[in-house]
């Protein structure tokens, strides 16, 4: 239509039609900026360096890092076994140290019961047989439990003592004088009551006043 129709029709009272509105793409910007999507960063590059995967990480937790600081565990598990052993060790020890100091009670009280018992025996064995005189007037001298202990004697009883016919024995913190049967027996009974014996047989070498220069009179008195 040329100008001159339009003009003679918007004349007459007609409008002209409506210009078409342009489609609006969202997604599309106007053609002189097109638009610039976002690179994707690539996967590996995502990742810092000190993570991975969770089966990676525990992998790598389970081999353990030489700087890295072990969890409690690890740390107090093997210190409490050696705890425990060491006081396993401790309770045994006690344990046997217990058992030890009762057993040695234990032998030491059996030993008092023997030791009283043949005391008894002993004193009962002893009745009627001692020899010694109340008119002896000679004390004779003989070392007996670390102590220098004496027994009066007459001049006969002296001469026997020395030749081994007589011996002493200690009962109830007495000395008394008998003679070689009786101080056997007695020796057999409760051998610590033997206060002195002498053995006539006995080697020359085993008497330490052998020497002539140590002898000693029988009827020495001191």
């Amino acid at each position: 239509m040329s100008d001159s129709l339009r003009d003679q029709l918007l004349g007459l009272g007609f409008k002209p039609a409506p210009k078409p509105e342009p489609q609006k793409n969202p997604g599309r910007k106007p053609e002189g900026r097109p638009e610039r999507r976002p690179e994707r960063p690539h996967p590996q590059a995502r990742r810092p360096d000190n993570q991975g995967k969770p089966q990676q990480r525990k992998q790598h937790a389970g081999q353990g890092n030489p700087g890295s600081r072990p969890s409690p565990q690890q740390a107090s598990s093997p210190r409490s076994r050696e705890d425990i052993d060491l006081a396993k060790a401790y309770a045994i020890r006690a344990q046997r140290e217990k058992d030890e100091r009762i057993e040695a009670e234990r032998l030491k009280q059996e030993e008092a019961r023997l030791r009283r018992e043949a005391k008894a025996k002993l004193t009962e064995f002893l009745q009627g047989k001692g020899l010694n005189d109340a008119t002896a007037e000679i004390a004779h001298h003989f070392p007996y439990g670390g102590k220098i202990k004496r027994v009066h004697v007459t001049e006969a009883q002296l001469k026997a003592l020395n030749a081994g016919e007589l011996g002493v024995v200690q009962d109830g913190g007495r000395y008394l004088l008998v003679d070689a049967a009786t101080l056997a027996e007695a020796e057999a009974i409760f051998p610590a009551a033997v206060a002195l014996k002498v053995d006539p047989n006995a080697p020359a070498a085993d008497d330490p006043y052998a020497d002539p220069r140590f002898q000693v009179p029988d009827d020495l008195v001191w």
